[in-house]
């Protein structure tokens, strides 16, 4: 699997030099206006995590790959990415205009837990389709950043650390409202998003997660501290699943982004999402897409 991409080699890879001000107390950030591709260049953002934040809105015909989900945009799009999820971009050629901001989690410290939006969750939207009124409306945010960074005034980063916030908010505010009645956090809530959090915490598989360690439910539970009865009645309650379900599924998802993404065999791929026997991974695999691996890797 590609290695995951750092803020350092994103400079190099785009503009050949390295800012000197990259690592300093407060954290990274910058905003850029997308420029057309050049003749000869590349034309498809490498697949792959990065260790940073990016938020862009791309006027233009483009296909985002998310994990395992392929995003077509036909006209214009408010895109989030984050650390934890690999992405790629082809048809870079196709973007007209637009603009992007990048930052590293510390940038937010001590100013909030970014994992709490679901724009950078790995289960929520992460990309909203714009209509022209509210292109001008988050052009209009990515302008202000623009302003804000070629200050002088001392306070410029809480400045563009608020605008940040408005860009995730506005996105967040497209998506349906959650039911009024909804009652306030349980313990079951709280379990089943433990569990949730540690079975993400496993992928990508990489150089930094080489091999899933939490395979069963059992294995879970014992990393809870609970009984296993205990995490299954609260992931059911919750999910309207079973633990194991929810386990197979993110499984399932990995393994089609190895077999789409990754130059490793089956074999490898199996022994890494910790199937014992290579027939075994098979046999789930086809049991849940119909095909066996290497021919779901083949089409």
């Amino acid at each position: 699997m590609n290695k995951v991409e750092t803020i350092e080699e994103f400079y190099k890879r785009k503009f050949d030099w390295i800012p000197d001000h990259i690592k300093n107390e407060i954290g990274h950030f910058n905003v850029f206006q997308h420029e057309p591709v050049e003749a000869g260049k590349v034309k498809t953002l490498p697949y792959k995590r990065r260790d940073f934040y990016k938020i862009m809105l791309v006027i233009g015909d483009i296909d985002m790959n998310y994990a395992d989900q392929v995003v077509s945009v036909k006209k214009q799009a408010l895109f989030f990415s984050n650390p934890q999820i690999p992405y790629n971009c082809n048809n870079l050629e196709r973007i007209k205009t637009g603009f992007y901001c990048i930052f590293n989690q510390h940038f937010f410290h001590k100013f909030g837990d970014l994992y709490q939006y679901s724009v950078f969750q790995p289960a929520g939207d992460h990309v909203f389709e714009l209509s022209d009124d509210q292109v001008e409306r988050v052009s209009a945010i990515f302008q202000k950043m623009f302003a804000e960074i070629k200050s002088d005034y001392v306070h410029k980063y809480d400045m563009l650390r608020n605008l940040v916030f408005e860009l995730i908010h506005f996105a967040m505010k497209m998506q349906p409202a959650a039911p009024s009645d909804k009652q306030q956090i349980n313990a079951s809530q709280r379990i089943a998003t433990l569990f949730l959090e540690l079975l993400e915490r496993q992928f990508p598989i990489d150089e930094n997660h080489a091999k899933v360690s939490l395979r069963a439910a059992s294995d879970f539970a014992q990393q809870l501290n609970i009984h296993v009865n205990h995490l299954n009645r609260a992931v059911k309650a919750i999910t309207d699943k079973t633990t194991t379900q929810i386990i197979g599924e993110r499984i399932l998802q990995e393994a089609k982004i190895m077999l789409r993404h990754s130059s490793w065999n089956v074999s490898e791929i199996a022994e890494a999402l910790g199937f014992t026997e290579v027939t075994h991974f098979n046999n789930f695999f086809k049991k849940h897409m119909g095909t066996s691996p290497l021919k779901f890797r083949n089409v």
